[in-house]
């Protein structure tokens, strides 16, 4: 189920189970997960993409494995909102997924993830990582980012 309205989302989102979050990118996919509370996203681990099948099998174990209850996809959008290509294979990783077993009842939306490989690389920077280790974690760290905004935003919702 691919929701656009993050309100419509959060109505079907099952009590007390993380929510994962994915930075999908031609070469990596980073994946962060939240607290079964849904408060708190933290910075996973950067998968190395294949091929869909088996990005989709190791994403579909981290989520077993983390009792994932929904999926917080970031949607590149271009600097004046508009979609080119990235968000359109954006949208279709969420199609493929949608049609797959493992998948069928996880619920799926999109968050705007403008600058969060930005925001994630200047946090890197300030705690003085390194620069070999920063492309090791900059796509977990900005999955991080992304999912924290969707977080932050269904607390809202929530009042």
């Amino acid at each position: 189920m691919i929701f656009e309205d993050i309100a419509e989302f959060a109505e079907t989102l099952p009590n007390f189970t993380a929510l994962a979050g994915l930075d999908l990118g031609t070469v990596t996919l980073g994946v962060a997960v939240s607290d079964t509370l849904m408060s708190v996203a933290t910075p996973l681990e950067t998968i190395k993409r294949k091929k869909f099948g088996v990005d989709a099998a190791s994403l579909a174990e981290i989520c077993a494995h983390r009792k994932v209850g929904g999926i917080v996809l970031g949607l590149p959008r271009n600097m004046d909102g508009t979609e080119g290509p990235r968000a359109q294979s954006t949208r279709a990783f969420a199609r493929n997924l949608e049609r797959l077993e493992a998948f069928a009842k996880v619920p799926i939306t999109f968050w705007d993830e403008r600058l969060s490989t930005v925001a994630a690389e200047r946090a890197l920077i300030e705690a003085d990582t390194s620069r070999k280790r920063r492309a090791e974690v900059i796509d977990h760290v900005a999955a991080g980012y992304i999912l924290q905004g969707a977080l932050d935003r269904l607390r809202h919702l929530k009042g």
